[in-house]
């Protein structure tokens, strides 16, 4: 069955990527949620001004993967230690966030998140945010496939491959058959 969940893990474009290759993703949607600016744009968003995170919304089938593999991929591909910050992006509106559709959505992060800390898998506190999904705004078209459509661009060759590659070594077995 189809469900959705919305993550925010720094760029956009980076968490697109990751997730686009993912099997069992239906569909990612890049855009801002968590604000309070209605119809924001990528200029508003950027500013920190709007309090908007860059999220990507996912639709998969939790027949073929859960949410919490989903969780697992999503911690793995970015650092949630880091307060509004990933790498050289800072600002609220890279925040690490799980915005939840349901309760049990909501619970399933929580036990992730408590997973990691116990395993301690990181070296410091996990910082992301867990809140309840609120309205999702689309982002503008020339962000949506940025990746595949700019993989030769400085940026896409220094931050959202290693993180490609980064995924290809801890997930090879979530990536979609046609993209080994």
């Amino acid at each position: 069955m189809a469900k959705r969940i919305t993550l925010g893990g720094g760029c956009f474009w980076c968490t697109e990527a990751v997730f686009t290759a993912i099997e069992g993703v239906i569909g990612v949607k890049p855009g801002y949620m968590g604000g309070k600016r209605e119809n924001p744009t990528y200029e508003q968003v950027c500013s920190g001004a709007t309090g908007h995170a860059e999220v990507i919304q996912i639709t998969y089938d939790d027949a073929l993967i859960s949410l919490e593999e989903l969780l697992y991929v999503f911690f793995y591909t970015h650092n949630p230690t880091t307060l509004n910050r990933q790498g050289a992006d800072v600002g609220t509106q890279y925040r690490s966030v799980i915005f939840y559709e349901d309760v049990q959505q909501a619970e399933i992060a929580h036990q992730v998140i408590a997973k990691l800390h116990e395993e301690k898998v990181y070296p410091d506190k996990i910082v992301t945010e867990v809140s309840p999904a609120s309205v999702f705004y689309v982002a503008e078209d020339y962000h949506h496939q940025y990746f595949i459509r700019n993989r030769n661009q400085p940026y896409c060759m220094a931050v959202i491959e290693p993180k490609l590659v980064k995924l290809l070594k801890g997930f090879r077995d979530k990536i979609k058959p046609e993209l080994l």
